[in-house]
């Protein structure tokens, strides 16, 4: 289901567009503009295409060609027609056939980050010395080197504006945690138009912080603002001075938010047809009352609206629980959400409503977060880009730091966390392993009779999960203990019915 399902998401990137100048719709429906947005995830599609096999390399490469040369060569203006974009940035929708601003639209901020972050990764993935590939290099540089990201920034506060017409001013502010932390990593690491390094200090400041469903987490219900600036950042072991504080990673904290909606989803408080353990998934997306961004925990805008998007593309968080919900999707509703481009938008079993139309913005990250799951090769090819390492930098990333002896080994071992914790029918326990050794991990109870062994054998160097499970464990105090090279971590779990 994996397979046809990532096979039929990237035919959306080649079939939903005009192929005079490879713009693709914002939506499969006739008539719709262009989405730069879905253009970014369409462009680290076509590499995913060409990796898979289901296109050549160099089709690829054309194709990808074609669309940077419409973005770099469509006229840059302030007028409030003719144009494409102004200050290297690009108007949210254009029309299909002019390549020029439609709908009115706002010159966006964060759909140019999501452009040029499909930018950078063609620029990394065509490194060829073929013509096209070179040419490819040159333009995405040209793209990201021209975007001016201080025309929006805000002068008191140094955070980004979300957007500006050409009829009015700038508007809004990207503060607080959401889907924009991709747009702040570029605009951060631009060499030529770089932002105050202030405007993460700002970004931060807003975050909710608290608990739901069990899970404690950075908070943004709609499950996109989780997964946006993950399908090409690689949080896995990195931590900005306001995670590090938290003790854990933003992978982790959209591993949170993931499982809290499925916890939502099975206490279902409003009480909606389907919702369950495997039948979840809460995002920005259509419904019986038009195009809304719904999410929980806590509950925005829940009437019910099932989008594919949410679960699939979480899977390079949590697989264990979103395979499940895919195997679900597929078999339950079968032909009434699946077609040639595989999941429509979303469906409502409350309302017995069922979507027609298929996104760009929902294909393109079920797209790349299967392929990060598989191989994780998207994070592979940005995360060695100079400019993206410039922004992390700047932004005060730091690695994940594994505790060093005073030897200078970094040998010991570490629990990280069990998940969930309360644990239920089952947990997953990650933990990280400094240098490679024979690793035991074991779950106790509290009076120390080992209940469970989940590994013990050779492990390498770095981050490892194992699962329990916990079904026929009675409730009660238990401990997750990890033991490697002579040394020993443990955590305590609480077993609950």
């Amino acid at each position: 289901i994996i397979d046809s399902l990532q096979y039929r998401s990237i035919g959306y990137f080649l079939s939903e567009i005009n192929p005079a100048n490879g713009l693709v719709r914002d939506r499969s429906t006739s008539g719709s503009p262009a989405s730069t947005a879905a253009q970014g995830f369409g462009l680290s599609a076509l590499c995913v295409a060409a990796d898979r096999g289901f296109l050549t390399r160099s089709a690829a490469a054309t194709k990808v060609l074609q669309v940077l040369q419409t973005y770099w060569n469509g006229p840059q203006g302030a007028g409030v027609s003719g144009f494409i974009g102004y200050k290297g940035l690009f108007y949210h929708f254009l029309d299909m056939n002019t390549a020029l601003r439609t709908w009115t639209s706002e010159l966006s901020t964060i759909d140019t980050a999501l452009l040029m972050a499909g930018v950078i990764d063609v620029k990394q993935y065509f490194d060829g010395a073929d013509p096209a590939e070179a040419q490819i290099r040159a333009l995405s540089d040209s793209l990201y080197r021209r975007v001016d990201w201080t025309f929006l920034q805000n002068a008191s506060t140094k955070g980004i504006k979300m957007g500006w017409k050409p009829e009015g001013t700038a508007f809004g502010d990207w503060v607080g945690y959401n889907e924009a932390m991709i747009l702040y990593i570029l605009a951060l690491g631009s060499p030529t138009h770089p932002t105050d390094s202030l405007g993460w200090t700002k970004w931060t400041s807003n975050y909710n912080y608290g608990t739901q469903y069990g899970q404690t987490f950075v908070l943004f219900p709609p499950l996109f603002g989780h997964q946006y600036s993950h399908c090409w950042i690689d949080f896995r072991q990195i931590w900005d001075p306001y995670m590090k504080l938290k003790g854990f990673t933003y992978f982790e904290n959209s591993r949170r938010a993931t499982y809290a909606q499925r916890a939502y989803a099975i206490a279902n408080p409003l009480h909606r047809v389907a919702y369950g353990d495997s039948m979840w998934g809460l995002t920005a997306g259509d419904g019986p009352t038009g195009y809304k961004a719904r999410g929980a925990p806590p509950s925005q805008n829940d009437d019910g609206t099932i989008t594919p998007t949410a679960p699939v593309s979480s899977i390079a968080f949590a697989p264990e629980i979103v395979i499940p919900v895919i195997r679900n999707l597929y078999s339950t509703y079968g032909s009434s959400i699946w077609g040639d481009y595989a999941f429509t938008d979303g469906f409502n079993p409350t309302s017995n409503w069922f979507d027609l139309d298929v996104l760009g913005i929902d294909q393109g990250p079920m797209v790349l977060m299967i392929e990060n799951w598989r191989n994780s090769s998207v994070w592979g090819r940005v995360m060695r880009n100079a400019d993206i390492q410039r922004g992390l930098r700047r932004a005060n990333f730091t690695p994940v730091t594994v505790a060093v002896d005073d030897r200078g080994r970094t040998s010991a071992p570490e629990l990280l966390w069990a998940q969930p914790n309360p644990v239920g029918k089952d947990a997953t326990i990650r933990f990280r392993v400094g240098t490679p050794g024979v690793t035991r991990v074991g779950i106790f109870d509290a009076t120390g009779r080992r209940v469970a062994e989940l590994a013990n054998g050779p492990f390498g160097a770095g981050f490892h999960e194992v699962h329990w499970d916990a079904r026929r464990a009675t409730p009660g105090i238990y401990f997750a203990r990890l033991e490697c090279n002579g040394q020993v971590a443990r955590r305590k779990l609480v077993r609950v019915q």
